[in-house]
């Protein structure tokens, strides 16, 4: 039995998906096509990355990936059920291989025509399950 309280906060969980998955798409489309691009280094992807992460039998959820320049990385989704992990990356061939306690994965760098910095992230957890991110570089 799921309590009245948290029953009702259910509608505006899900409203609140739809518009920052609809505001992501929005920022996606405005920035123009996007590029891949290489790279170079961890200190090129050093820095806060936000978005939309998508896993099988669950909502999507809004997250935020840190990775510092010394390749440590921390994961956190602050939506109903918070979640949290860390890991290492090291780049390979121009992508982002994450290692982590809970699974690994590989990012794509891609870049818009006005410079704005995108990544894609493809993992598989731990559980075997699978889950796709689409996040944009904070400023």
């Amino acid at each position: 039995m799921t309590p009245r309280g948290t029953r009702s906060m259910w509608p505006l969980f899900t409203a609140t998906i739809v518009v920052g998955f609809a505001a992501s798409l929005l920022g996606c489309a405005s920035a123009g096509p996007l590029t891949p691009v290489a790279a170079s280094d961890v200190k090129s992807v050093a820095g806060t990355w936000k978005g939309v992460v998508y896993r099988s039998s669950f909502e999507p959820a809004y997250i935020a990936l840190t990775i510092r320049e010394d390749g440590s990385y921390n994961v956190e989704s602050r939506e109903t059920f918070a979640s949290h992990g860390k890991g290492k990356i090291v780049i390979r061939e121009g992508r982002v291989i994450l290692e982590g306690e809970k699974g690994h994965g590989v990012g794509t760098l891609l870049s818009s025509s006005d410079g704005e910095r995108f990544m894609s992230i493809d993992a598989v957890l731990s559980d075997n399950s699978t889950l796709t991110a689409t996040l944009s570089l904070s400023r």
